[in-house]
């Protein structure tokens, strides 16, 4: 028997103000987030700024909890608490930019994706939110002394050609991200999916650098603050651990020069600019409203 959504998801936007220009950014911890970079990124986003807590997706029906294991922890009093896997949706406020954001930064469920989505659309329709940006990270052929770059596609013909967005072309097994967007399509829910390179040769490190890559981006897309340059000395000393990992292995420091000369190569035939991008997807989202 098919879950009801309003036995899963918990509501409390109910007493707070309208939300500017809402965009929903999405990120989860699982196959497409290599290094926990798109969540360590949110999670250093909602660490700079005042958020609330808007929605949460119980964990019970969608999580087979051997995989995903709850905590036990003492809490401030001593006693004894257990901590679920939690999908909470939270709202940022960002009076100096053009509109607010609202955050999902959780872990994908193992279970039941049809009824997680379903979820989603519920708050996406009840927060009245303009687009989805979901948020992922990817093992890739780029060398950890450079910034990586971050690509983007759209089944929105009018976004991709908007923002320089490729189609989606990938092909077979799939993540709940996959199950997500397709729903987003169908109900007509215009969506980005961003995703950021991680060193192959690195994955079990951590990646402030592509981190901060995410949110520069969108930063600049959304003309909202980032704070991603407060990741400064974090990137500075995990560039120093990703050195000493390869300074003593002559073969991998001739791959890593290789991968340096392609990406310069590469960086010269770069996306549009960061306000060019920010102005097309304010004109596309003003066409929505409009119609």
């Amino acid at each position: 028997m098919p879950i009801d959504v309003d036995e899963v998801l918990e509501r409390y936007w109910d007493d707070i103000a309208p939300l500017r220009s809402p965009v929903l950014l999405v990120a989860l911890q699982g196959l497409f987030d290599i290094g926990g970079v798109a969540t360590s990124a949110l999670d250093w986003m909602l660490k700079e700024r005042d958020h609330t807590i808007v929605a949460d997706i119980d964990p019970d029906p969608f999580f087979d909890f051997t995989q995903a294991r709850p905590e036990v922890y003492n809490d401030e009093d001593g006693e004894r608490q257990l901590r679920w896997p939690e999908n909470e949706f939270a709202v940022v406020r960002y009076p100096e930019g053009s509109r607010d954001i609202v955050v999902l930064n959780g872990i994908e469920p193992h279970l039941s994706w049809p009824t997680f989505t379903r979820c989603m659309v519920d708050v996406i329709r009840g927060l009245g939110v303009e687009l989805v940006v979901s948020l992922g990270a990817a093992a890739e052929q780029v060398p950890h002394t450079r910034v990586p770059f971050v690509v983007g596609s759209t089944t929105n013909t009018d976004l991709a050609a908007r923002l320089g967005l490729s189609m989606p072309r990938y092909q077979g097994p799939t993540g709940v991200a996959g199950v997500m967007l397709e729903a987003f399509d169908r109900e007509n829910i215009p969506n980005v999916s961003l995703r950021v390179g991680v060193p192959h040769y690195l994955m079990n490190a951590q990646h402030p650098k592509s981190a901060a890559a995410l949110l520069q981006h969108l930063q600049h897309v959304l003309r909202i603050p980032t704070d991603h340059t407060n990741l400064q000395e974090e990137i500075a000393r995990w560039q120093s651990l990703h050195d000493a990992a390869v300074e003593d292995d002559p073969q991998a420091l001739g791959y890593i020069a290789m991968l340096e000369r392609r990406h310069d190569q590469m960086t010269e035939r770069m996306m549009p600019s960061g306000d060019d991008l920010a102005e097309e997807l304010e004109a596309f989202l003003r066409e929505q409203d409009d119609e």
